[in-house]
């Protein structure tokens, strides 16, 4: 399928909903063949629901992994990602609720381990951001609800994973290419996605002994529901790449089924940046 180089203009209220994008996001390749890659394998994956994290939960699962995803309150793009799921003849748990606190996360990490019977990869993908033109805009509120959302919870989730997860495992963190190179109108969102590249590479040192693997992707500008909720203008999203156009969810999710998988059992405190071009260093 072509992938689009402009979007009509549309908004939204954060976190965003997948059904009322258009165009909608490209989730999975038709001729995507799965391979076995992850069978019987199961995953936790946060913002599960919609974008990079749908697409990551549909490709598992075309794979022969099951996944639980959690989620804030977007049930209607859940229900979704959990169909998509089933259609590929695996199953989904869908939770909903706040991963800013500890106490949630622990409930669910539980509860898809009561579900599945174990864990094998946990995905941190889970975002919010709140673009400002300058420094002075961003609140004190906005600070602790950036790094609440984007960087606290993967402590929370990895700590508690943990308890489950076993040499062969594997722990696959979303960064971001402005963690690399910095964003004028994404100053708290960015120093949280260059926190989330400090935290893989630390905790992959950490855990190599144990042989649990941590590495990350890191994302350019990729068309998910983040986008029209959070920028006025998408007309032309993603056109400054080299490549002159945004991503789509479907060109992200495959780096997370390599980096999940066997074929990268010796890799760790690694990101792939799936990014249109933009040379930003290792």
């Amino acid at each position: 399928m072509k992938k689009p180089t402009q979007f009509p203009e549309q908004s939204q209220s954060q976190p965003g909903d997948e059904h009322k994008m258009h165009p909608k996001p490209l989730i999975i390749r038709h001729d995507y063949k799965g391979a076995d890659k992850l069978k019987d394998k199961v995953a936790f994956i946060s913002g599960g629901d919609s974008g990079i994290g749908r697409s990551v939960a549909v490709h598992f699962a075309r794979e022969g992994a099951d996944v639980t995803i959690v989620y804030r309150k977007e049930d209607q793009d859940a229900k979704d990602t959990r169909a998509l799921v089933e259609k590929e003849g695996r199953t989904c748990q869908i939770i909903p609720g706040d991963i800013k606190s500890k106490k949630f996360c622990k409930k669910a990490l539980e509860a898809c381990v009561s579900f599945h019977g174990k864990l094998n990869i946990l995905v941190n993908n889970a975002a919010v951001q709140f673009p400002k033109d300058t420094l002075e805009e961003i609140s004190k509120e906005q600070i602790e609800e950036t790094f609440g959302t984007n960087i606290f919870p993967f402590f929370y989730l990895s700590k508690l994973a943990l308890e489950h997860l076993s040499a062969g495992d594997c722990i696959i963190n979303t960064s971001s290419v402005t963690a690399y190179r910095g964003s004028a109108h994404l100053i708290d969102y960015s120093s949280t996605k260059g926190a989330i590249v400090s935290f893989t590479r630390s905790l992959s040192l950490n855990l190599a002994p144990k042989k649990i693997r941590v590495n990350g992707v890191a994302p350019g500008p990729i068309w998910t529901p983040l986008i029209p909720a959070t920028f006025d203008e998408v007309h032309e999203f993603g056109q400054d790449v080299p490549l002159g156009r945004a991503g789509q969810p479907s060109e992200v999710a495959p780096a997370y089924v390599f980096l999940a998988s066997a074929d990268a059992s010796y890799i760790t405190g690694q990101f792939i940046h799936v990014n249109g071009g933009e040379l930003i260093g290792a």
